[in-house]
């Protein structure tokens, strides 16, 4: 779209911003008057239009409270195009989405377009083309400041952008929103990323490495979309409160069709009702119970000891027992599932038998070979050589059979893990079994042995940290044909098999030639917060950059003892209510319903991760073991030392205490009735 450049009032952006939100209606609108009765040839074809009719309507919705552009580019002269003498350049400008007017012209610029790159990697150094960058401040809907960048002019220093910086430590109410708007440049080359590869993103606290995740699935639905739509994504989280608490930022951008899961809800095969042991934990995830259960499920597989003879008509054929054993060595020698080769089975002997009839002069076709791999005397040799195992009653015995697990962890597991991981009480049946969740990833890997799940085109795996390799296993089981965005950081592991290194998690996740990138600069956390919390680095990740926060406001930051209990930290949170923003409240697990009770009686309502809105209830009350990946404007954290001792071991504890003290944007209190960890102090 060519405009004359020039320096337009604010007056004249409030005008283009209404008239964009004028052409987003029509757009809508357009769609919504799109008559599709005499289109389609049926019922079904008709259902998925109007489903894809809903959708498009859907993504062309206006939030009011969303700005519809944020940037401004102009351009020397038309990108990818040689600069004309005495022309004119091209204004280009950025937001959430594409708009265009009447004429088809663009009115906003969609930020994962090309032309909008340089709105976040543009620099004094390397001005792209670009002349001038425009950003564009708001409050609510509402247009009311713009800040300019003449990336070209020698005479103007660069410095740090005033608008960038409000946005990025703006305060905030509910559930996590995109970062469109302020996304830098080391950030960027990880969203535009391109979708042949794997990457895999060590990011601190703040660092912004959730909404890198998400803007890169957007990004690779905008550039890969008909590739992508015919293979799927899928965002995975560490829990269901994540995924409330994220579920809003794709929408934001216009991506509706993204699936959201944790990977509990990914090996679902079972009902979950019981719970492990950390030590038994950790062995059921180990990589090495991969190789028992390939053992254990190809161990139904014997060698035939007779021949096997067909009846056609009034011919009988025979294929003889040395022929069989060759056919079913050369099924287990290739790599395909074991369902697979069972189906294969049949359809070996048929074509063996085929192989003697054309011998004797007949003519067999397809028909006859399906015919024959139907026969009843073939169909119950498979049975008996290559017999259907089912996945949950196979990991069934293995953790109920001590001589069956004996017999196939031989030599992978010792005596005493394989007494670990056996149950006390041996359930009689799948269904009354209490499955623990290290149980269902087993029963998974057992279900991919014998049938292959389906991959997708990209998944993104966030908070990957806390990971046990089978569950790794798990996850890469869905992208076998894809690409993954693995996000995480290494200091925040809080499982007892938490990730040491990326690189055995890659390695487990099958994506073992990813790119590792890290982020160290904190956006989200303030100064002396951070600073604070990496007093914890040396002792639960010693060989991390610690986070270097860019904000310019260091934060409100206080420690205070408590020792008053619950009075003084309902106190806490009464202040910081008194200011603008979301507070969370951060306590050890079993202190939440005393801490609950003590609010309560103190007349302070509140809400539980993941139940949070932009309604009047601003405190949250978060138990310290779902902390982590939410963010509140501001924090209180009830006895740093509590939260240490609610973990089975003082690393795990430290590591969960660094998660709890980094969720606050801009403050936090500490609040302590007994003595600090040594660590901080």
């Amino acid at each position: 779209m060519s405009t004359p450049v020039h320096d337009d009032p604010l007056s004249k952006e409030r005008s283009h911003l209404a008239a964009s939100r004028s052409a987003l209606r029509a757009m809508r609108e357009d769609v919504e008057s799109l008559d599709i009765t005499d289109v389609t040839a049926n019922w079904v074809n008709a259902a998925v239009l109007e489903s894809q009719i809903e959708q498009r309507i859907k993504a062309l919705a206006d939030l009011s409270e969303t700005p519809l552009f944020f940037g401004r580019l102009d351009y020397l002269y038309a990108p990818g195009a040689e600069q004309a003498e005495g022309g004119e350049g091209e204004r280009f400008y950025v937001g959430r989405r594409h708009v265009h007017d009447a004429d088809g012209d663009p009115m906003v610029i969609d930020w994962r377009a090309p032309v909008s790159q340089p709105f976040y990697r543009a620099s004094k150094k390397d001005p792209q083309d670009v002349s001038l960058r425009r950003r564009f401040g708001y409050t609510g809907g509402d247009l009311t400041a713009y800040e300019d960048e003449h990336l070209l002019d020698p005479a103007e220093a660069a410095t740090t952008s005033r608008l960038l910086q409000q946005e990025i430590e703006r305060p905030r109410v509910g559930p996590m929103r995109d970062i469109v708007a302020t996304i830098q440049p080391e950030q960027d080359e990880i969203v535009r990323a391109g979708l042949s590869g794997s990457v895999c993103v060590q990011g601190g606290p703040g660092t912004g490495k959730t909404a890198v995740g998400l803007h890169r699935v957007a990004y690779l639905l905008y550039a890969h979309r008909e590739r992508l739509a015919r293979t799927g994504t899928l965002v995975i989280g560490p829990n269901r409160s994540f995924l409330h608490y994220i579920e809003q930022v794709l929408p934001a951008l216009g991506e509706l069709t993204v699936r959201q899961a944790t990977v509990d809800d990914l090996v679902a095969h079972v009902e979950v009702r019981g719970t492990d042991e950390a030590a038994t934990a950790v062995i059921k995830g180990d990589a090495r119970m991969a190789e028992v259960l390939r053992r254990a499920l190809y161990s139904h597989v014997t060698p035939p000891t007779e021949g096997v003879v067909v009846v056609r008509g009034s011919r009988r054929w025979r294929v003889p027992v040395y022929e069989l054993e060759e056919i079913v060595r050369e099924l287990l020698a290739r790599d395909i599932r074991y369902g697979a080769a069972r189906e294969a089975l049949p359809q070996r002997i048929a074509h063996a038998v085929l192989v003697q009839m054309e011998r004797a002069g007949e003519a067999p076709d397809d028909r006859v070979q399906n015919a024959v791999a139907r026969n009843a005397a073939v169909k119950a040799l498979v049975k008996s050589v290559w017999p259907q195992v089912d996945p949950a009653k196979l990991v069934l015995r293995l953790l109920a059979d001590a001589d069956f697990l004996a017999e196939h962890a031989e030599g992978i597991l010792t005596g005493d893990e394989q007494k670990a991981v056996l149950w006390v009480k041996p359930a009689r049946s799948v269904k009354s079994a209490k499955w623990s969740p290290a149980d269902a990833v087993l029963i998974d890997e057992a279900t991919d042995l014998i049938e292959r799940t389906h991959s997708l085109g990209h998944v993104v795996l966030d908070e990957a940290q806390d990971l046990s390799p089978m569950q790794y296993r798990a996850v890469g089981r869905r992208c076998t044909t894809g690409s993954a965005t693995v996000l995480g950081d290494l200091a925040q592991g809080t499982t007892p098999w938490a990730t040491r290194s990326w690189a055995q998690a890659l390695g487990h996740l099958g994506k073992g030639d990813a790119v590792v990138e890290e982020l160290t600069a904190g956006f989200r956390v303030p100064t002396d917060v951070i600073a604070y919390a990496s007093r914890l680095l040396p002792h639960i990740a010693p060989g991390l950059t610690p986070v270097a926060s860019i904000r310019e406001n260091p934060g409100f930051f206080d420690i205070r003892t408590a020792p008053g209990g619950a009075a003084d930290v309902v106190a806490a949170c009464r202040e910081l209510l008194e200011r603008e923003g979301s507070v969370g409240l951060i306590a050890a697990d079993a202190r939440v319903p005393e801490l609950a009770a003590a609010l309560a009686a103190a007349g302070i309502g509140h809400v539980g991760p993941g139940e949070e809105t932009t309604r009047a209830t601003r405190l949250t009350l978060v138990p310290a073991s779902l902390a982590k990946g939410l963010e509140y404007d501001y924090v209180v954290l009830d006895e740093p030392q509590a939260v240490v001792d609610g973990e089975p071991d003082e690393r795990t504890g430290l590591r969960r205490l660094y998660v709890a003290l980094t969720r606050a944007v801009s403050g936090l209190i500490v609040t302590h009735a007994t003595g600090l960890p040594p660590q901080l102090t």
